[in-house]
């Protein structure tokens, strides 16, 4: 085992930094959460650690870049709020310090408004009751959001509104129901186990998203196994059934998650992989092209450079011997907010005057096309279960391709091809 696998003690510092729920988080159950605007942490699973770590060169264009890892704690406000807080691993002074950290929640930010709330409390009565009737309300909203979220989380797929002005990602800090569900499970998790820790290893990687205006994000469970080799016989029986029922036994690949912007209606669709699970072949197939479809009209413009990387990424996965990535997922990433269009005959000044709404309005009357290169993104990501020959302690070692991943990558290719010839490509 990699001596950066053996416990770290953490060194005590004021330079914490708040953690907060990734809010495009559209799959996994492990909590993933917001470092700052071009990083996110998730707990350390010593198997994922080493993969990253240790991952073959020409597939490093094809998972989140890593960044190192961080000493995660848990910490209550005055109002018994449980707040996430980053620290640099005692020794690893360069962790944080190295990451870009000017758009991050300080820690300092929750001292001074809890240290200015005890002021008030021990010098006006008055402001002492407006305090205690202040908590009242927002306990009242607490439990009101509390109940929307149960209702949401019923929900598997569902649509959110999505103000025109603002940041969608502040948006949707509370309307996530995967992102918050994750978040609150964490918390839960780390609640209950206080007594014998209250420290926590977490890796940095790269947010994926952080480059485009509004996230459209779809999670691809790949592979035809998704169970580890270290998998009990209850877990390894649960997780065949879910392939046996579900298009992974069939094409190697199912739906775990998706968002994605209907232009038309200005509304965010989530679909959860309770959903994906249900999903024909059929029902997959319309469910890819939903991904692609802004609620006017196709994409067309991403089918190519998604087949080009998916051919690309099958032919790395083939030259890589013993890898067995079960469980893992694969993200495709673009950006719903499309650049203004142009009609195909429009002169230089109409080009300078036109505008995205003018282009929408118009579009059953003319032509248009994108003005530049939309540009999508393809990953890997999920590498809890992941094996490979170079990692000596692992019982089972596999020979040859990951065959079922390859499959589900072909399977992927050859549906996202049937799209785009029939959406005349």
């Amino acid at each position: 085992m990699s001596p950066a696998f053996r416990a770290m003690d953490v060194e005590p510092r004021d330079k914490g930094i708040l953690l907060e729920p990734f809010v495009h988080q559209v799959g996994g159950h492990s909590c993933v959460l917001r470092f700052n605007e071009t990083t996110l942490c998730k707990p350390l699973v010593p198997r994922e650690h080493q993969f990253y770590e240790t991952l073959p060169a020409e597939m490093r264009k094809f998972t989140p870049q890593y960044k190192g890892v961080v000493s995660v704690s848990f910490e209550e406000d005055e109002d018994r709020n449980l707040c996430l807080i980053a620290y640099p691993l005692k020794g690893d002074h360069g962790t944080v310090d190295s990451v870009d950290n000017s758009d991050c929640e300080p820690k300092s930010k929750l001292l001074r408004w809890t240290n200015k709330k005890h002021h008030v409390l021990e010098t006006d009565k008055s402001s002492k009751d407006w305090v205690r009737q202040h908590r009242k309300e927002e306990k009242l909203k607490s439990h009101k959001l509390e109940e929307e979220f149960e209702w949401l989380k019923k929900s598997e797929v569902l649509y959110y509104s999505v103000e025109k002005k603002g940041n969608v990602s502040s948006q949707l800090k509370h309307y996530n129901p995967w992102s918050v569900k994750c978040h609150q499970q964490q918390l839960q998790r780390m609640k209950e186990n206080a007594k014998q820790r209250n420290q926590y290893k977490f890796i940095l990687l790269e947010n994926l998203t952080s480059r485009y205006e509004v996230p459209c994000v779809l999670d691809l469970k790949m592979g035809t196994r998704q169970h580890g080799d270290d998998a009990s016989e209850e877990k390894a029986a649960n997780q065949i059934r879910k392939c046996q029922q579900s298009t992974s036994a069939v094409i190697g690949v199912r739906v775990c998650g998706m968002q994605v912007y209907q232009a038309g209606s200005g509304q965010l669709m989530f679909m959860n992989k309770y959903h994906g699970r249900k999903l024909s072949v059929q029902g997959f197939k319309e469910a890819l092209f939903q991904f692609f479809h802004n609620g006017r009209y196709l994409r067309r413009e991403l089918l190519g450079p998604v087949l080009r990387k998916l051919t690309e990424l099958k032919g790395v996965l083939e030259r890589q011997e013993s890898y067995r990535f079960y469980s893992s997922s694969l993200l495709i990433i673009y950006d719903g907010k499309e650049r203004p269009e142009v009609a195909l005959d429009s002169d230089a000044e109409d080009l300078e005057d036109l505008s995205e709404e003018s282009a929408d309005e118009s579009a059953g009357a003319y032509a248009y096309k994108p003005i530049g290169t939309s540009s999508v993104d393809v990953r890997m990501i999920d590498f809890a279960h992941t094996t490979c020959r170079l990692y000596g302690e692992d019982s089972v070692v596999h020979e040859g391709q990951d065959a079922g991943y390859i499959f589900g990558l072909q399977s992927l290719i050859d549906i996202v091809t049937e799209i785009s010839e029939e959406s005349g490509e």
